[in-house]
């Protein structure tokens, strides 16, 4: 079967968001299907630049057509207009001037589509918000599968999306949250809704990493090794105490002369993400008398303050990445705005426990459905659930099982592949 993802951006070094999980799935579907990404050459979503070369290239078993944006971003021209057509009466033009200006602008991959679309089987549109989505739902969909990733943010009150929702034949959500908001808020005429996640990568189970200096402290009491249950004496042996060298994390705490218990975000360093309130709120457990370190990792959108408790890791290989995850003492989830969040679950995963903004509904149920971690609404709570986490190593251990655990029931891709192949078989015969 021959199936198109449109996505505004895609690439291996974007390591984050709803192009992140985009990837992910077309990878996973392309052993199975023959699988084509229909998306722009841009690498940046606040600019839009167009970085990749235009044309069509080969990522990790998927064919990548690419193709130019018309025009680049001016961020503070478009934030002028956001606010003045989110706080003002408007006409539908307004809305058309909008998201040209959101970018990201490529006639080019909407000419393509127009012309080659009935090449393909099914087309999977992620995310709501931009235009290749917006309009390229409006040429084909009959055959047509949105992945929406929709919280509850100003621009989704704009009148532009109600037919966002109104013309695909299937939505594919990745959480009940999102579903739930969704139904609430939009008219639809799918076939089939389904909530498909994405698919998190369970890697072997290691025990939570122990304090520096504390004694080993035997496997069964942090948590067992997945498998049969039955090993050799030898083996057991061997597995029953670890080393502080060969501890989990140990490469990535060496990497970056980490020796203390440390906070960790990864992502868009950006305001939007809640970035910028995470640092005012890790300053104020350091002041009163907090010795842990933040280390955030990914693309960094905004200036980081010169302070030696904040470390700045960069964009970092997927190896580097779950080193890191594992590495961590407790992963901090800022962002007030998630429709999934695969930082949260790749923390689950490695059973690392998560620390959430109260305000996103979606990281709040990851905490209470998985027990697999704590969520602040202000700052004094913010920097209390920090302490808890840091000082309480049994609490961790805990958390981390329930979070591998979580995640094994919910985000195995297998269970993910299932879910989209019965929509895809769906979709094609539109019952």
């Amino acid at each position: 079967m021959r199936i198109a993802f449109i996505v505004q951006r895609y690439g291996t070094e974007i390591l984050g968001g709803a192009e992140y999980a985009c990837r992910l799935t077309a990878e996973r579907l392309a052993t199975k299907h023959d699988v084509e990404v229909l998306t722009t050459c841009a690498r940046d979503y606040v600019t839009w630049a167009n970085e990749y070369p235009e044309g069509t290239d080969r990522v990790r078993g998927v064919t990548v057509r690419r193709f130019a944006n018309s025009q680049t971003r001016d961020i503070a021209d478009f934030n002028r207009y956001s606010d003045w057509i989110f706080q003002n009466p408007h006409s539908s033009a307004d809305e058309m001037e909008w998201l040209k200006r959101q970018g990201p602008w490529s006639p080019a991959l909407l000419e393509y589509l127009k012309r080659h679309h009935r090449n393909y089987e099914t087309l999977i549109f992620y995310t709501y918000l931009y235009a290749p989505t917006v309009l390229g739902l409006q040429i084909d969909p009959g055959r047509s599968i949105l992945v929406p990733t929709a919280h509850d943010e100003p621009p989704i009150r704009l009148g532009i999306y109600k037919d966002v929702f109104r013309l695909p034949k299937g939505i594919g959500y990745l959480t009940e949250v999102e579903r739930k908001f969704v139904a609430d808020t939009f008219e639809r005429n799918a076939v089939i809704e389904e909530t498909i996640g994405c698919g998190v990568d369970l890697p072997p189970h290691q025990a939570y990493p122990r304090p520096a200096g504390q004694a080993d402290v035997p496997v069964e009491e942090v948590g067992q090794p997945e498998g049969n249950g039955v090993e050799s004496d030898e083996a057991a042996g061997a597995n029953r105490y670890q080393s502080h060298v060969s501890a989990r994390g140990a490469i990535f705490k060496r990497r970056h002369r980490i020796h203390a218990p440390f906070a960790l975000y990864g992502g868009r360093i950006d305001p939007g993400k809640g970035c910028e309130e995470l640092i005012e709120y890790f300053s104020s457990y350091v002041t009163g008398g907090g010795d842990a370190s933040l280390v955030l990792m990914g693309h960094k959108l905004m200036p980081l303050p010169e302070e030696p408790y904040i470390n700045f890791a960069g964009l970092l290989s997927e190896q580097e990445r779950l080193q890191a995850l594992e590495a961590a003492t407790v992963v901090v989830c800022p962002s007030p705005y998630e429709s999934l969040s695969l930082l949260a679950l790749e923390a689950l995963a490695v059973g690392t426990p998560i620390l959430c903004n109260q305000r996103s509904d979606v990281l709040v149920d990851h905490c209470l459905r998985s027990n697999g971690g704590l969520f602040y609404g202000d700052r004094d709570e913010f920097v209390e659930c920090l302490k808890v986490l840091l000082a309480d190593e049994r609490l961790r251990a805990a958390m981390g099982r329930s979070g591998r655990e979580y995640v094994r029931r919910n985000y195995r891709w297998d269970v993910v592949l299932g879910k989209l192949d019965r929509m895809i078989a769906r979709v094609r015969v539109g019952t």
